[in-house]
């Protein structure tokens, strides 16, 4: 059969880095070995039942099988608008403020091409989430790796960030809480964001996807509650972590209207809406009681006490995340990320992300998901304690 080559954009992406974990995992599974698989991202507990209800109620609704509005429903950005300034006391204009996502990696992916052209600069987190350089590389940009340290709280120095790159760049991509590092940012931190990014005419995009999920007491801020914000930026929301809604492929930009309208502008060439019946859950999701999230968010932070502390007396020495259901670990000395991780799964049969994956930055780290019952993780801390490394 003939073979048609790829086009030099395809080419160019950056590779999977984690489609090889999942091979990984494959083959020792396949061997008839139980892996505790904690280097997922993928929320394991269903969608609340009455955001289920929603869907199937809408679903026989004649006017939600026809094609619904390019740009989304308005009663949803309503649900939006009216979500923003309860949880965070921000006024959005449904209407040119917000943008409906099919979900949250859409836009993540999609405003790289909106913003910026062919070599222009685009400052990307180090670690962070991979599909940020997807986009860069999609619209043949150039990126800048910004350092997050843990001696900085795993958050960037924008001093640090050479004054010509500063002066080249376009767009920025922040995300509190943090995948992978678990770093949480307040608000003065997000006020300097805006005043550098007003002084270099950047474009701030703040990814909050672990929006809900703090701990300690202490809620995750959105950038938009800085003073500024929406003059410099936006902020991608998705329902996935909030509502355990990951496969529904739903969520939100919100902030300055003129990346909206870009958004929506690339978005009329490339679908035609969501179903109307995700919509409506969503709407039901946002405005409805949210019980259910706090006691998604309490369950993350039982599992990470129980987890951090089992760690910690198998004489491992790691820190417990702020927010997110992600925990970033040390690897011990003697070990890349990848020759640990490696070890972990081989031997004891648990699967972590190797923090190089992330970034250089991320190297020296391996990312663990709180993505199971906190049995199975004791389980997989009882397993790495019979490798007697620590």
């Amino acid at each position: 059969m003939k073979v048609f080559p790829k086009s030099d954009i395809l080419n160019h992406l950056p590779k999977q880095f984690f489609a090889s974990l999942v091979s990984k995992v494959e083959q020792i599974t396949k061997k008839g070995h139980d892996v505790i698989n904690l280097g997922q991202g993928n929320p394991d507990q269903p969608t609340p039942k009455h955001i289920v209800q929603r869907l199937q109620d809408a679903a026989a609704k004649p006017i939600n099988h026809k094609y619904s509005p390019f740009r989304g429903y308005l009663y949803l950005k309503e649900a939006v608008a009216t979500f923003y300034k309860r949880e965070y006391g921000v006024t959005l204009n449904p209407e040119s403020e917000v943008a409906i996502l099919f979900g949250g990696k859409a836009g993540l992916v999609e405003i790289s091409q909106c913003l910026v052209n062919p070599g222009d600069t685009v400052l990307v987190p180090d670690p962070g989430y991979p599909d940020y350089m997807s986009g860069v590389a999609l619209a043949q940009a150039v990126m800048y790796n910004m350092s997050l340290l843990e001696e900085n709280h795993f958050l960037p120095v924008y001093d640090s960030i050479p004054q010509e790159i500063s002066d080249a760049a376009k767009l920025m991509f922040l995300n509190y809480p943090n995948n992978p590092t678990g770093a949480c940012a307040d608000v003065s931190f997000f006020e300097e964001t805006v005043q550098y990014a007003e002084k270099n005419n950047i474009c701030v995009v703040h990814d909050f996807a672990y929006g809900a999920i703090g701990y300690n007491g202490n809620k995750p801020v959105s950038f938009l509650q800085a003073e500024g914000a929406k003059n410099t930026g936006i902020e991608i929301y998705t329902l996935s972590k909030t509502y355990n809604m990951a496969g529904w492929r739903i969520g939100f930009a919100v902030g300055n209207a003129s990346v909206v309208d870009a958004i929506n502008l690339l978005q009329d060439h490339l679908y035609v809406s969501i179903f109307g019946a995700v919509q409506e859950a969503a709407a039901a999701a946002l405005l409805e009681s949210q019980d259910c999230v706090y006691e998604i968010t309490a369950m993350y932070e039982s599992r990470r006490n129980v987890f951090i502390k089992s760690l910690k007396n198998i004489g491992w020495d790691v820190k417990a995340p702020d927010g997110s259901f992600f925990a970033w670990l040390k690897v011990p000395k003697g070990y890349t990320s990848i020759e640990f991780s490696d070890l972990l799964l081989e031997q004891a049969h648990v699967a972590v992300a190797p923090g190089i994956g992330f970034g250089q930055y991320g190297e020296g780290y391996v990312r663990v998901g709180l993505l199971t019952t906190e049995s199975r993780l004791l389980e997989a801390v009882n397993r790495i304690q019979q490798l007697n490394i620590f």
